[in-house]
């Protein structure tokens, strides 16, 4: 009984020091763990690159259009006008929210570098939302943007290779029991 009493004193004493070094001023929140990982939590969303929590597949798309386009520097009039002309006719948007698009793509794309390099960490939010007719015409449509000024260069082709890569479904071996 006596150790009970001892422990139950000590738990109210810590709570009353606590209790004043709070009231003086000294934060203790950060003791609290469901607060730390809230903040943590927080923290991660908020310094991410937000062209990676894309879950649309015609922003994707659009993203991985512009992309290509960058790949063989900076974007020329043929190349927007060939990405703003497959905005309108395959995703069937009107001119200003075309242009909208690319403005958009062009805001938060700003080295087709960081895209390439981590191409699989900006498509997985939305791999799971391409249908496979999608997978098929976003490939298509990515690769008429590389051939818009005729033939891709060397970026522009292994780019052309990864989206492929990712695009077509990995044919499994299944064994037989």
């Amino acid at each position: 009984m006596h150790i009970i009493l001892g422990a139950l004193g000590l738990i109210v004493t810590i709570l009353i020091l606590l209790n004043r070094l709070s009231e003086v001023g000294i934060d203790i929140g950060w003791l609290d763990p469901f607060k730390w990982n809230r903040r943590r939590k927080w923290r991660q969303a908020y310094y991410t690159n937000p062209v990676f929590d894309i879950d649309d597949p015609m922003k994707s798309t659009a993203g991985l259009m512009y992309t290509m386009a960058k790949c063989s520097g900076d974007i020329s009039r043929e190349e927007k006008a060939c990405i703003l002309s497959i905005f309108k006719e395959v995703f069937k948007l009107s001119d200003t929210e075309a242009t909208e698009l690319l403005s958009n793509c062009s805001f938060y794309i700003k080295d087709e570098n960081q895209i390439k390099d981590n191409l699989e960490k900006f498509i997985k939010p939305s791999i799971n939302n391409f249908a496979d007719e999608q997978k098929k015409s976003a490939y298509a449509l990515i690769e008429k943007v590389a051939f818009c000024e005729g033939n891709p260069n060397e970026k522009q082709k292994e780019f052309l290779a990864q989206i492929k890569n990712i695009f077509t479904p990995r044919k499994e071996t299944f064994k037989k029991w």
